[in-house]
């Protein structure tokens, strides 16, 4: 049973979970823990009650969950119900906006890759759909992706995986200390990208580019 709501900060991050395939316990509690707001994507909702996570919104169109009381559940009798039936979005578009519209300035969203690859792939796409409008991260027990701002600089020690990869077009793509380095270069799908990457040096890496997107994947084994 994982726990919720031991924030110190108003501006921890909010947790999406999605659909996808499930993370480690230990990443959930961990998110968890941190996390002022959790919102629930619709297919997830069986999973998520089966594994007692507290939540405080479940958003969707509810098709796959119509039988679904939460009033059966006490312990969620706070929870709102968020009707979304709009089919031209996902549920995930869905809810990044409807946390931009409780004011939250960034979120994590779990369970967000892993089973069908078209969900998967709409997920990490979606990044980019909010460049500005709010910070975003995919987080498994293998990866933590998120969208590169136009000036990039973070400490890693050596040996740290990482790839970058552009939505559509990045140009004027500039890398410092990985092993790979980019110099004025465009990255392109699928012609380019600049997968397993890493870092060259224990130390900052830095990465710039002038248009485009470019999505970053932290990579462990």
């Amino acid at each position: 049973m994982s726990s919720h709501h031991i924030v110190r900060d108003d501006q921890e991050p909010a947790l999406i979970i999605a659909n996808g395939m499930e993370c480690s316990e230990s990443l959930l509690n961990q998110l968890m823990e941190w996390s002022p707001f959790v919102l629930v994507l619709d297919g997830a909702i069986h999973r998520v009650l089966e594994k007692q996570i507290k939540f405080d919104a479940w958003l969707g169109d509810f098709d796959s969950a119509q039988e679904i009381d939460l009033h059966e559940f006490p312990h969620l009798s706070h929870v709102e119900k968020v009707h979304a039936p709009d089919q031209n979005s996902t549920d995930l578009q869905k809810g990044i906006e409807y946390l931009i519209g409780k004011g939250f300035p960034a979120a994590n969203i779990i369970w967000g890759s892993g089973y069908r690859q078209d969900h998967h792939f709409n997920n990490v796409f979606t990044l980019s759909q909010f460049s500005g409008k709010m910070t975003l991260s995919i987080l498994d027990d293998h990866s933590r992706v998120y969208l590169l701002p136009k000036t990039f600089q973070k400490w890693y020690p050596k040996g740290t995986k990482l790839s970058i990869f552009p939505v559509g077009e990045a140009k004027g793509v500039v890398t410092k200390n990985l092993v790979y380095n980019l110099n004025n270069e465009s990255l392109k799908l699928p012609e380019r990208t600049s997968s397993s990457n890493e870092v060259l040096n224990d130390g900052f890496v830095e990465i710039n580019y002038t248009n485009g997107h470019l999505i970053l994947m932290e990579c462990w084994d």
